[in-house]
């Protein structure tokens, strides 16, 4: 078993509610502050922060906090451990199909 299937587990759970999956959509556009993150649910702020403590114990997000305001962004490379495994799942086929994609298009090039 690879060394990072535990860190690939981690950001599977996180990512497997929709409110976390939601979250992160929003943070990959920019960093926010908790209360912005919290305007299109409906729960109360404790409960979004439970959620923000998932993300961050997973390594997804990190948060600082200023004053009385806590800004949370998307970690860099937080989602590199799905990307590498989804990549390890792709079929030798699916490899053989690009390979014969590459080649066609460098053999037979579209008119321009």
């Amino acid at each position: 078993m690879p060394k990072y299937y535990a860190e690939l587990d981690s950001v599977l759970r996180a990512l497997a509610d929709p409110t976390r999956r939601a979250v992160v959509e929003r943070l990959a556009k920019s960093p926010a502050v908790v209360s912005e993150l919290a305007e299109p649910f409906e729960m109360a702020l404790p409960s979004l922060m439970q959620h923000l403590r998932v993300l961050e114990d997973a390594g997804l997000v990190t948060s600082e906090k200023h004053g009385r305001v806590r800004t949370v962004s998307l970690r860099p490379g937080a989602l590199d451990v799905l990307h590498l495994w989804l990549g390890e799942q792709r079929t030798p086929a699916e490899h053989q199909a690009d390979r014969l994609g590459i080649h066609l298009t460098l053999t037979h090039p579209k008119d321009i």
